[in-house]
């Protein structure tokens, strides 16, 4: 990844590959017309910060190559040192998923990274979590009033007898009746909350609130015997009090179970790590996922499970990604969560292109081809090794595709469900999202952010693109607080302020 000069007051540019024939104006302010880079490089126009410059005379029809890969085709001519916008720019089509390259590559030269470690909460069933919270999942929508009526109460008056307790959350959603229950797809948003239920950082302490007369029966949500002793129905108690006062019962029996753990010295093999990318920008691709993926490769060699998503950032590098699976069953489970996404969009009569944000293309990104193959760089080189189809539970270890939406809360849900303990998260254009039961480390693309941003940002990685830092220093910088805030050591900004967003079902379903 050549960067032209290395300080901030005179122009710079990124080119990532030796085959590109656009380059990313590094400096924020963008640059004037007549601007001259070391290299001989004369821009004929103003460019932003972000934006691509022409390196050579690109004719009608011509291909326009960032990371090395075609992310356009050119639809007019546009000469050298001018702006490559997104007017034009054509969106090539997708790779072809019945010509995929599978399980190609050579994956014998990984080697383990060992003595690290992390302090978590050992669970009864042999996983561990690194928060103590108690969550109290819900069955249907109906509930969540009185719900967040008695978690208001449970934090005043319970919650400071339990010092050892971090948190009291409720899995809030928006399903549960009025829905095709027994509809295909329905089994997306059931095995979501079946999974959510007993995520690791809930110490197996299962809680769920329901109506009594919804479709989705609260028995469905839980597994093994003792299920009447973990629901409470509102409709079997007498009057609003009672139903209160039942559910703060019930949280403070747990919440004596939870004050009694405590942290131990556990394997960064029990760790599951959310990879995200949001409010992405042309420097997410050089910057923050780079290290990102970097870190993933760490914490893979370390035995961790990380889970990278979002199929419709995907679906346009999927090429670059079927190589890696570890074998052809791997392989084609990747190429079936692509087919699955591409017929739900055609049933919307949507494709992927209506993935680019306003804010993603301001900030230089040009059509869902760029954004992609920046967004897979996340990934790191890791083999993948797993696939889970949406809100299913890890079960192996390494590198999993984890198919999801690519919105912000619908991905953060379905990976919770999938049993992430944390989220790597980054951000160009910048974003307060957080999650309730997962601490969110953000990542910022850019120097620029960071400083606007100081007391939100965890991470900054857009020294890389100024030439003050390399991908590997900002890798190992995220390996390790990722193992402080699994550890308690350190605390997310998004942790410190007490910011989180709601949690987001994907339902495919149709509702009735």
């Amino acid at each position: 990844m050549p960067i032209n000069n290395t300080k901030s007051d005179i122009p710079l540019y990124i080119k990532v590959n030796k085959e590109d024939n656009v380059a990313t104006i590094v400096n924020s302010g963008g640059l004037k017309p007549g601007t001259v880079f070391q290299c001989g490089l004369e821009l004929h126009e103003y460019i932003p910060g972000g934006h691509k410059v022409a390196l050579i005379d690109l004719q009608q029809g011509q291909e326009i190559i960032r990371y090395g890969e075609v992310i356009g085709f050119a639809n007019t001519h546009i000469k050298k040192g001018r702006w490559v916008k997104e007017p034009l720019v054509d969106v090539p089509n997708p790779p072809e998923i019945e010509k995929l390259p599978i399980a190609t590559r050579d994956q014998s030269s990984i080697q383990p990274l060992e003595g690290y470690t992390f302090e978590g909460y050992r669970n009864a069933d042999g996983t561990a979590g690194i928060k103590n919270i108690l969550g109290i999942t819900t069955s249907v929508q109906c509930v969540v009033g009185v719900l967040d009526y008695a978690v208001n109460k449970i934090k005043k008056e319970l919650l400071p007898k339990f010092p050892n307790v971090h948190d009291v959350v409720a899995i809030n959603h928006s399903y549960g009746c009025g829905v095709a229950i027994n509809a295909p797809e329905a089994n997306i948003p059931i095995r979501t909350l079946q999974s959510m239920s007993t995520h690791p950082n809930f110490g197996g302490e299962v809680m769920v609130v329901g109506l009594g007369c919804e479709k989705l029966s609260p028995e469905r949500l839980i597994e093994g015997d003792n299920k009447d002793d973990s629901i409470l129905s509102l409709q079997g108690q007498q009057g609003f009090i009672n139903m209160v006062d039942a559910i703060m019962d019930m949280a403070e029996e747990r919440l004596e179970k939870l004050n009694n753990r405590e942290r131990e010295t556990c394997s960064v093999s029990d760790l599951v790590v959310g990879l995200q990318c949001g409010g992405s920008d042309a420097f997410s691709g050089v910057t923050a996922n780079p290290a990102v993926g970097y870190a993933a490769d760490l914490l893979v060699r370390a035995g961790a499970t990380v889970l990278f998503s979002e199929v419709t950032e995907v679906r346009d590098a999927v090429h670059l990604l079927t190589p890696r699976a570890v074998n052809e069953d791997i392989g084609h489970a990747l190429i079936e969560e692509m087919k699955w996404y591409d017929n739900y969009l055609n049933s919307g009569k949507s494709d992927r292109n209506a993935n680019p944000s306003p804010g993603n293309k301001k900030g230089g990104l040009v059509n869902v081809v760029e954004k992609s193959l920046g967004s897979i760089a996340k990934s790191g080189s890791s083999p993948i090794s797993g696939v889970l189809s949406p809100g299913e539970k890890a079960t192996k270890k390494g590198l999993i595709f984890a198919a999801t939406p690519a919105s912000d809360f619908v991905c953060g849900t379905l990976q919770l469900a999938s049993g992430m303990h944390l989220q790597v998260f980054t951000t160009g254009r910048g974003t307060p999202y957080s999650l309730p039961i997962a601490p969110v480390i953000k990542v910022s693309t850019r120097n620029e952010l960071k400083e606007q941003w100081d007391d939100l940002i965890d991470v900054n990685a857009g020294q890389i693109a100024t030439g003050e830092a390399t991908i590997e220093e900002v890798g190992w910088e995220v390996f390790h607080f990722i193992l402080d805030v699994a550890s308690g050591r350190k605390q997310t900004w998004a942790d410190h302020w007490g910011i989180n967003n709601d949690l987001s079902l994907f339902n495919p379903a149709p509702i009735t």
